[in-house]
């Protein structure tokens, strides 16, 4: 087993993506996470292997803008999880 130089490593192109029975739905998440998270994490803005200060405002400004598109897809969910109850409800109870 070679493990090449531990000193200075080498990084390749990163993990692929193991082949899939469905590649349409693969494409379809992939798609619609690229479409809800297109910013990369703000890594900076944590300091691994050193305490962790507090965050400022504009730390917690730059984590919202990178968690909006979940913001908006959690707001979207909970919006249908309590309307669709209430319509249905309504059209059962009223029958308009």
């Amino acid at each position: 087993m070679e493990l090449g130089n531990i000193s200075r490593p080498t990084y390749g192109p990163g993990p692929e993506a193991p082949e899939s029975s469905t590649p349409g739905l693969v494409t379809m998440a992939h798609s619609f996470l690229r479409v809800v998270q297109p910013n990369p994490l703000p890594v900076e803005l944590f300091n691994f292997g050193q305490s962790q200060s507090e965050f400022t405002q504009e730390d917690i400004h730059e984590l919202l803008l990178y968690e909006l598109g979940f913001l908006v897809c959690v707001a979207i969910g909970v919006l249908f999880i309590i309307l669709v109850p209430l319509v249905g409800c309504c059209f059962c109870c009223c029958r308009c």
